[in-house]
């Protein structure tokens, strides 16, 4: 099964894959995964929809975050970009760029699949270039890395989504507090079968105003993008619309914070 709902226990602890660790990770990760009351659908988030972050490190500012979600004919266009503030650029420049093509398909919760996945990254010396294909009918992705001139092909599952379309995934999903969801991801490299635990309702103050949040803990194990050495935490609002407000991600010194600061969010009327 790609995706499963299992009740956990406070003492869990999840497994974690040392690796990079990303500033734009925080605006990426910002997945949603409540419904309140009982298991339903929840109602479709607004496209075209904006999500503007501000990444803040021991509480300076280090840069800012977009992501932008449009809907082209009948495809679902996400692109997701970070670059640091100018005193980071300096010494660590960060200009990263994702986007995901999403198209019709018979899923669950009928939101569309990955066509598409391509990232263009830059963070201090490191550089990725990659692409990657999903054959639907084939059950395959087709990876090019085009700085190291390789590319391969891999089995993927039948509901499977790269790092940025899952958080679309996520937000659509019908969970309670106190379960967890179990979703395939690929990452460029591996298939990983990632849990995220629903944790708590929680009101939260931020430059936005107040919001009745609700708490979830993405368990990851990616080498790539989604890697992290600590705890991540996520405060999504506690309606239909579950948008990302607040994030919280552990490093080796202190701590990345992302905080939704503007956009267009809600939907009309609202």
């Amino acid at each position: 099964m790609s995706l499963e709902l299992r009740t956990f226990n406070n003492g869990m602890k999840g497994e974690g894959m040392g690796g990079k660790n990303s500033i734009y990770t925080a605006m990426i990760l910002a997945v949603a995964l409540f419904v309140s009351g009982l298991a339903s659908i929840a109602a479709a988030f607004p496209i075209p929809e904006r999500l503007e972050f501000e990444i803040s490190y021991a509480g300076i500012t280090a840069g800012r975050a977009v992501q932008e979600v449009k809907q082209i004919g009948d495809e679902i266009h996400i692109i997701s970009t970070t670059k640091s503030a100018d005193w980071i650029s300096l010494f660590f420049p960060v200009d990263d760029r994702i986007e995901s093509i999403l198209v019709a398909d018979n899923t669950p919760l009928n939101i569309g699949v990955p066509r598409l996945y391509r990232e263009r990254i830059r963070e201090g010396g490191t550089r990725f270039q990659k692409d990657a294909l999903f054959d639907r009918q084939k059950l395959e992705v087709n990876t090019k890395d085009f700085l190291k001139n390789s590319e391969t092909t891999q089995k993927i599952s039948k509901i499977t989504y790269d790092m940025l379309s899952s958080f679309f995934y996520f937000r659509s999903m019908p969970f309670q507090i106190g379960t967890s969801c179990y979703i395939d991801i690929f990452d460029c490299k591996k298939l990983w079968n990632t849990e995220v635990q629903v944790l708590r309702r929680e009101e939260i103050k931020t430059p936005l105003g107040r919001f009745k949040t609700v708490v979830i803990r993405p368990l990851l194990k990616s080498e790539g993008i989604f890697a992290r050495t600590g705890e991540m935490l996520i405060w999504l609002t506690d309606d239909e619309r579950r948008i990302p407000v607040l994030m919280k991600s552990k490093v080796k010194i202190g701590s990345i914070t992302a905080t939704l600061v503007g956009g267009n969010y809600w939907p009309p009327g609202k």
